[in-house]
């Protein structure tokens, strides 16, 4: 099938399905809105469909989807499976075969001219290697106007908001295919460490090498990444030993500042326990205190922080205090427990657990980092809640008696969002939690690239982690000493674990764009996103919706900042998050919601799909605190367990 793809209005109706055994979503209603936006016509297929698909090796399931695409007038088809690679492949081969048997395919005089597919990366060149160019494929990470030009969408249909939307992040995209291209990055070194009593010590604190870097080094952030391999093949010892080794490569190439311990789920969830019939997962499985010990002692002069764990949180905290002396402790509030599928407690004893950790923290004098924003976007809340959620966790625990609250804030989430609104959507953010601030509470933020933001192809992935760093810069494009700190994704995470070698080279293209953008922008060679006027727009209505949001909740709970509280919030459905799986009739109020992604972000519409007022949400998740009232009752009667 050739990619000049015919388009005449009222012609082209696209059919996307999805097989009922892959829950993944996002994709596919995204694509569906944008080809929208565009005038054009989607159906996406309906659930007798997307369940005969998970039987397509039977022809009579096949059959089915025949028989909605010919039903349907469909003229372009998309397929999404994010699942296993093999089966993917199979079932297109299956369901093409049916086409041709149908002559349903543009070749044979059928009404289809084009075959799409979005996957896994793997998934995709297997596809491209069986199929040589009848199906385009997907594989993420594609921009908004990609998407459109690869499903054969002219130019002229595209409208001027999303060609607008595009400039900025092609620009971007264009900076950082110059600064691979040069491979300038590569001469970058950090460095001589800071010279103050403490450094390296267990008395060395983030608050400390951040004032010792300001003055040595100027505005140069200081640097986190994740670590942590495990391998199948080998026993649970010798992954700890590997790390080990990583951490000491890590420790005295200097490059690093603070690494975050990537635990298994077995750490942060049965730690010390009997593990010999349970299966790790990823992740290094750290299983005693003396293995954390071994990792402070390899990791100096580095500061070590890690995951909480999902039960007996306080009591870990403690522990990582006593072994690793952990720069800052991170936790979740309402996830990592039933409701997201990663831990033992309901919402409300996770709640308990968590302030009870917090207070912990507070009387430690140690930073505490919430994470919770990216939580709830990843399971389909709107960005108003993204903000939203940080400003409570921070409010939270400044009445908890915390003195540094690191801000973390996830770009690239979900992966189609523009640049323009992550600009937005970060200043609200930022403008707002720091609101909070005076002499005994101070805000750091942490940026870091989208979780599931950086293609498969390497070089590519390089470009996009320059790009992502220059998106840091703009969120306050004139202060240089923002961000302090920054979570540096490596940009191998697409394909495979980042080792020693790949963190370094992230980190260098990371302090290198970032002084090169810097440089650029003095010089008037990119544009100034300080008077970007499209931002401003976007970023003074979501702080007025999330001040709205915020009003309503304070004025509804007496009890907002406490378990109870967070607690009825997101009972009630104050907070939206339609994707949840686990405990739905209990949050069904937070799950009962349609968000889709509206001009480059994530909005909260109707039955009818048009964006909802902040007045009309506030009035439904009113009507429903009753319900929350009653959930919480039967939680705290019943010990955390509900019949």
């Amino acid at each position: 099938m050739s990619p000049k793809y015919r388009f005449h209005d009222g012609e082209i109706r696209y059919g996307f399905i999805k097989p009922a055994i892959d829950a993944h979503t996002l994709g596919i209603n995204a694509a569906a809105e944008l080809l929208r936006t565009c005038g054009c016509d989607v159906i996406i297929a309906e659930d007798s469909v997307a369940e005969a698909m998970n039987d397509y090796l039977y022809e009579v399931k096949r059959q089915v989807a025949v028989d909605w695409m010919i039903r349907e007038n469909i003229n372009r088809l998309g397929i999404s499976y994010r699942l296993d690679k093999n089966d993917a492949v199979r079932m297109m081969g299956y369901l093409l075969e049916e086409m041709r048997k149908n002559r349903l395919l543009h070749y044979q005089g059928g009404p289809v001219d084009a075959v799409c597919f979005a996957g896994l990366p793997e998934a995709c060149r297997l596809m491209e290697q069986e199929f040589d160019g009848l199906v385009t494929v997907f594989q993420g990470g594609e921009s908004d106007r990609e998407t459109l030009g690869m499903l054969g969408v002219p130019e002229e249909k595209i409208p001027m908001e999303i060609r607008e939307g595009s400039r900025y992040d092609e620009a971007r995209m264009g900076f950082g295919r110059q600064i691979v291209a040069s491979r300038e990055y590569r001469k970058w070194e950090p460095a001589d460490p800071p010279d103050y009593p403490d450094y390296g010590t267990e008395r060395d604190t983030v608050e400390k090498r951040l004032n010792a870097r300001k003055g040595a080094r100027g505005s140069v952030p200081l640097t986190r990444a994740h670590v942590g391999p495990y391998s199948s093949e080998v026993s649970r010892e010798e992954n700890v030993k590997e790390f080990l080794s990583w951490v000491k490569t890590l420790a005295g190439d200097r490059y690093l500042d603070i690494i975050s311990i990537g635990s298994s789920q077995l750490t942060q969830s049965d730690f010390g326990g009997d593990w010999d019939s349970k299966v790790n997962g990823g992740g290094v499985p750290i299983h005693s205190p003396e293995e954390y010990r071994m990792v402070w002692e390899a990791s100096r002069p580095l500061f070590l922080r890690t995951y909480a764990g999902t039960r007996d949180i306080p009591a870990l905290a403690r522990m990582y205090e006593e072994t690793i002396h952990i720069c800052w402790h991170a936790l979740s509030l309402w996830w990592f427990n039933r409701l997201d599928g990663r831990g033992p407690y309901d919402v409300y004893t996770n709640l308990k657990q968590h302030i009870e950790t917090i207070r912990y923290i507070a009387g430690t004098d140690k930073p505490f980092e919430a994470n919770v924003s990216h939580h709830f976007a990843f399971r389909g809340a709107d960005d108003v809640t993204y903000i939203v959620s940080a400003y409570l966790a921070a409010k939270l625990a400044k009445k908890l008696g915390i003195r540094t609250f690191v801000l973390q804030n996830m770009l690239n989430t979900p992966r189609s969002t523009w640049g323009i609104q992550d600009l937005a959507k970060s200043r609200a953010m930022v403008k707002l939690v720091r609101s909070l601030e005076d002499r005994n509470f101070r805000v750091i933020l942490q940026p870091r690239a989208g979780l599931d933001y950086f293609k498969p192809d390497m070089e590519e992935a390089r470009m996009q982690l320059a790009a992502v760093t220059a998106l840091m810069d703009d969120i306050d494009p004139h202060n240089e000493a923002d961000p302090p700190i920054i979570h540096v994704v490596s940009y191998s995470e697409a394909s495979r674990l980042a080792t020693p070698d790949i963190i370094k080279e992230s980190i260098r293209i990371t302090q290198h764009s970032l002084q090169k953008y810097r440089e650029e922008r003095r010089m008037g060679k990119v544009e100034d996103m300080s008077r970007n006027r499209n931002v401003a727009e976007r970023s003074a209505g979501l702080l007025q919706s999330s001040g709205e949001l915020l009003t309503a909740m304070e004025e509804t709970f007496d009890d907002l900042y406490s378990a109870e509280g967070l607690y009825k919030v997101l009972a009630a459905g104050f907070l939206p998050v339609p994707w949840i799986w686990g405990e739905t009739e209990e949050f069904r109020h937070a799950r009962d919601w349609i968000t889709k992604p509206v001009k480059g972000g994530v909005a909260v519409v109707d039955e009818n799909h048009k964006v909802m007022s902040m007045e009309d949400r506030i009035a439904i998740a009113r009507t429903n605190c009753g319900d929350a009232e009653y959930y919480l009752k039967q939680r705290m009667q019943r010990g955390g367990i509900l019949y």
